[in-house]
C-alpha cells in the first residue's frame, strides 16, 4: 500500500487533523542501517510528526526536524520538504549501549542536556534571508509530548500528536484545535468543549492499535459518530538530495589545506551519504579541479558582490 497522509476537519468542531501511515518510506530509511529497536521507533515517531507537521504547513520549502542528544544516540535528522519527499537519519555515540525499552529520555537527554531543532528553509528566500530556525530542550517523556510542547510555546496552538513505529510501519495522529477569531465567550466555551471532546475519543487510541491498524480503518473507528470532511490524501516518499556536486562543494567549504593533508594521508577521499548510503570518491585529480574551478569563478565575480 502506498503512504499515505490523510487530512480531514470536523464539520461540527473548530478542530482539524491528519492521519500518516508511511511504510515505504521507512523501509527505505532503515534499508542501510541497523539501528536498535529503541532508536528504530523512536527515528519513525520523528519521522511520522515530520510528515504531519509539514502537510499542516503552508509552506513551500523544508522542514528540518533535529534532535540533538547526550546519551546513546548523538543525533536524529529527518528532513521533508512540501511535496512530503522525506530523508532520515540516526548517528549514535562511539560504542554506544541502547537498553531494550529505552525511550526519549535514557536515549538523547540522559543528563537534561538535549536539544530539539526546527528548521523551515524556504525553497524561494530572497537574497541574504536565512532559514527561520526554533531551539529549545527537550521537553517531555516521548516525541509526541516534545512536540506538543514545542506547539503551545511556539505557535500557541494547541496540538495533540499520537505516534508510533517499528521496523515496519510509522504511523501518526495529529489533533490541532482551530483559532477563530472575533467570537463569543459562549463560542470559545462551545469550541473548547469540542475540543476536549475530540481529543478524549482519540486517547482511546492505544499505542498497539496505531502500529496494527491502517488510518482509514482508524478514522472510522474513532470518530464514527463525527460528521467529517476528508480531503485528497497526499503521498509521502523517499528521496534523498545529495549529489556529487553538493559533496564538492562541501569540500571546498573545508579548505584546499585540510583536503590537501587528508589526500597525503589517504590518498583519496571517500564519502558516503549518511541518508542514503550513496559512495562518492574524490582523488587528488578531483579535488584539484574542484579548487580550480572554484577560484575560477571567485575570479569571474564582479568586485563586491557575493555568492549565496
Amino acid at each position: 500500500m502506498m503512504d499515505t497522509l490523510q487530512r480531514f476537519i470536523f464539520e461540527n468542531a473548530a478542530v482539524r487533523g491528519e492521519l500518516v501511515e508511511i511504510s515505504d518510506t521507512w523501509k527505505q530509511i532503515q534499508a542501510r542501517k541497523d539501528y536498535p529497536a529503541p532508536v528504530k521507533s523512536l527515528l519513525g515517531e520523528l519521522l511520522a510528526a515530520a510528515a504531519l507537521l509539514t502537510a499542516n504547513l503552508k509552506f513551500n520549502g523544508m522542514m528540518i526536524l533535529q534532535m540533538h542528544g547526550d546519551g546513546p544516540v548523538k543525533l536524529l535528522v529527518i528532513e521533508c520538504d512540501s511535496g512530503l519527499r522525506m530523508r532520515a537519519t540516526a548517528k549514535l555515540a562511539p560504542d554506544a549501549v541502547v537498553p531494550d525499552g529505552a525511550g526519549l529520555r535514557e536515549l538523547v537527554n540522559a543528563h537534561g542536556q538535549g536539544r530539539f531543532v526546527i528548521t523551515l528553509d524556504p525553497a524561494d528566500k530572497l537574497p541574504g534571508q536565512q532559514p527561520y530556525q526554533g531551539i529549545v530542550p527537550l521537553d517531555g517523556e516521548s516525541v509526541a509530548v516534545m512536540i506538543e510542547n514545542y506547539m503551545q510555546r511556539s505557535e500557541q496552538l494547541d496540538t495533540k500528536l499520537w505516534l508510533a513505529a517499528d521496523e515496519n510501519v510509522a504511523r501518526g495522529l495529529l489533533l490541532q484545535k482551530l483559532p477563530r477569531d472575533g467570537g463569543t465567550g459562549a463560542q470559545a466555551a462551545d469550541d473548547l468543549d469540542a475540543w476536549n471532546h475530540t481529543v478524549i475519543l482519540a486517547s482511546t487510541l492505544r499505542n498497539e492499535e496505531l502500529l496494527a491498524t491502517d488510518i482509514n480503518t482508524l478514522l472510522r473507528r474513532l470518530f464514527w459518530e463525527e460528521t467529517i470532511r476528508v480531503f485528497e490524501p497526499a503521498h509521502p516518499s523517499f528521496h534523498c538530495s545529495c549529489s556529487r556536486e553538493k559533496v564538492g562543494h562541501m569540500l571546498i567549504m573545508l579548505g584546499k589545506p585540510e583536503i590537501d593533508s587528508a589526500l597525503s594521508d589517504l590518498g583519496k577521499l571517500a564519502i558516503n551519504c549518511d541518508f542514503c548510503g550513496q559512495h562518492y570518491e574524490f582523488d587528488k585529480v578531483d579535488c584539484a579541479q574542484l579548487f580550480a574551478t572554484s577560484n575560477a569563478t571567485d575570479a569571474m565575480q564582479p568586485a563586491g558582490s557575493s555568492r549565496h
